[in-house]
Parts: structure tokens; C-alpha cells; sequence
């Protein structure tokens, strides 16, 4: 089987060309597509704890310390105390950081716009739909096991 074949081959050259383009844009602010996407996982009033952002974002958590670290010193994020548990850490945006949030918003709308605008929605929901069984198949985690029988 070609490379070209392979189902994992397109969905992945297809998210490297969505990320490509979130990061030309996140660049123009000096951002990345990663610190979008912390931003976008961040209440703007209730802020975020620190310990649901990676899972969510499917990150571990030492490369979400990294680029929390890193929006800090940008000023688009401060860290405070969680009233409710003193041990936890709650992420919230300063001003900075719900500007470039509503920037990252704009950007994942407008490509979502675009997108729509050029694939009929019948496409799409058959193309969700595939997406979704190749989830399926995959969180069954026992497509290999046959394999490792034999």
C-alpha cells in the first residue's frame, strides 16, 4: 500500500496544513497555534484550572507547563490561588490574553466559515461521521491484538 493510500497519511498532512496556517496566523501576532489554543481553553471569567487544560487540550502536562510558562511572561495569562482548593492552581487571561483569545476565536471561525462555505454540508457530515467511527475503531484498542496471536 502507497503512502497516499493510507487513511492516517491524509488525516495527518491535512492537520500539518491547518496547523501551517494557524501558525502563519498566530505569528502575525506573535503567537503560535498552541498558546491559541490554551487561550481558547480558558474562561474569560472563570479562568481555567491548570490541571484540566492538558487532557482537554490532549497534552501532557509537562509540554502545558512550558507553554503556560511562556504565556506568562508574555502577559497574556496570570495564575492564581484556587479559592476552593488552596493546593490547585486556577489559569486566568489578563487583558492582553483575551485580546489574542478573541484574535485565536476569529481565526478558527473564519476557517470554519471558510471550510463551509466551499464543502456542501451533506460532505461534511458524512466526513464527521467517518471521523468519528475512526475514533471509535480506535479507542476500542484491540485492533492489533489478532495480529499479536499469530
Amino acid at each position: 500500500m502507497k503512502r497516499e493510500e493510507t487513511i492516517d497519511h491524509h488525516i495527518k498532512a491535512t492537520w500539518h496544513a491547518i496547523s501551517r496556517m494557524y501558525n502563519q496566523q498566530a505569528a502575525k501576532y506573535g503567537g503560535t497555534m498552541s498558546v491559541g489554543y490554551v487561550l481558547l481553553n480558558i474562561s474569560t471569567e472563570d479562568g481555567a484550572s491548570a490541571t484540566k487544560i492538558a487532557p482537554q487540550m490532549g497534552l501532557e502536562a509537562r509540554s502545558l507547563t512550558r507553554i503556560l510558562k511562556s504565556m506568562e511572561e508574555k502577559g497574556l495569562i496570570y495564575r492564581s490561588a484556587d479559592p476552593n482548593d488552596k493546593r490547585g492552581v486556577l489559569i486566568f487571561l489578563t487583558k492582553e490574553g483575551i485580546a489574542m483569545k478573541n484574535r485565536a476565536r476569529e481565526t478558527v471561525l473564519r476557517f470554519n466559515e471558510a471550510t463551509r462555505e466551499s464543502i456542501p454540508a451533506k460532505k461534511l457530515e458524512v466526513f464527521f461521521e467517518v471521523l468519528q467511527s475512526v475514533n471509535r475503531i480506535i479507542e476500542k484498542n484491540n485492533i492489533y491484538e489478532s495480529v499479536a496471536n499469530h
